[in-house]
């Protein structure tokens, strides 16, 4: 397989905190590291091949979008793509609200939740999924689940996948205090005591593990699973829908190669996003990557989210998941898929 010189590619640009630089894209080169060089001839795609950027987070599930990159996918589908790393998608999402980028990659979750904010938001396709990938982990001493009194989360995925699991163990959600994290930060409070537990994504579940804690189970064995959709806005898709659908083929042909060969998966990941292999390798194992379009039973868990953030006043208004997702548009928009 051909792999795209870092020499000649556009360089992938990492994020690491909340601050966005809200001027216009004409004037992004201002936010320094959190952005990248609009010109036309900075990147490595073809001549005259349009020009975009797309958030994406920094863990293995982000693979396809390092393996497109490296693979030259982009390219092979006629577009040119810088990759702007987030440490949390929701953070990428922020960037799209802004304008930064023009599209994005982020779990259905923590997307549902931010749609009061943004009502503009548009999910094209499902990218991945899993019930295997965020795991359930207890610090050491803490003997079972009803001896928990406070969890970290994150805000979105990570915040209802724990109230499902509180839930699923007959625990009541007020009786467990949750303290807001980031996920870095995490393991290492659960090691020092400050809270008993978390769930989340890997690598943290892992990390936790090395400093002596314990995985209990997977969010899966709690009938719990997440997907990841590619974003974007309604004003971009109005002008855009040619580039999208490029976009949309190259993922889908990159999650294709992420199944079939997790060992390029996980080298391009590492080379991008410094993710060790074997994590990314685990993952592989543990998210089932694909592009597909969505289904009746993926609209009711929709609902059932927008159902807890209402449920728990974290929105004033119901999030309008109907107009957010695009169903039919990547049958409608691609070949074969």
């Amino acid at each position: 397989m051909q792999t795209v010189s870092r020499s000649t590619s556009r360089p992938i640009r990492r994020i690491a905190g909340t601050l966005l630089c809200t001027a216009a894209l004409t004037f992004v080169t201002a936010c320094g590291a959190g952005t990248t060089d609009s010109g036309a001839d900075a990147g490595s795609g073809g001549a005259g091949d349009p020009h975009i950027r797309i958030a994406v987070g920094v863990d293995a599930g982000y693979a396809p979008f390092f393996g497109a990159d490296a693979e030259g996918l982009w390219t092979k589908h006629g577009v040119d793509v810088d990759l702007v790393q987030f440490a949390k998608g929701g953070e990428g999402v922020d960037a799209l609200n802004a304008g930064q980028v023009q599209m994005a990659g982020n779990s259905d979750v923590t997307t549902i939740g931010l749609l009061a904010q943004n009502p503009k938001l548009r999910s094209l396709l499902v990218y991945e999924q899993s019930g295997r990938y965020l795991k359930v982990v207890l610090r050491s001493g803490v003997k079972s689940p009803d001896k928990i009194r406070k969890m970290a989360v994150v805000p979105g995925l990570s915040e209802l996948a724990t109230t499902r699991f509180l839930e699923s163990k007959g625990i009541k959600t007020d009786s467990v205090k949750f303290v807001t994290a980031d996920p870095a930060e995490i393991p290492a409070l659960t090691n020092k005591g400050d809270v008993d537990a978390y769930v989340l994504w890997e690598p943290w579940p892992s990390k936790g593990k090395e400093l002596g804690e314990r995985i209990l189970e997977s969010t899966g064995d709690y009938g719990f699973s997440y997907q990841h959709w590619l974003l974007s806005t309604s004003p971009w898709l109005k002008d855009h829908k040619s580039t999208a659908v490029k976009v949309a083929e190259a993922l889908e042909e990159a999650a294709k190669k992420t199944e079939s060969d997790p060992q390029a998966a996980a080298k391009a990941t590492k080379d991008a996003a410094k993710i060790p292999a074997d994590q990314t390798v685990k993952a592989v194992k543990e998210i089932d990557f694909g592009v597909r379009d969505f289904t009746d039973e993926d609209l009711k868990g929709y609902d059932d989210t927008a159902d807890f953030y209402v449920s728990t006043g974290k929105v004033k208004a119901r999030p309008d998941v109907a107009g957010t997702v695009q169903r039919g548009w990547l049958p409608e928009n691609t070949k074969g898929s």
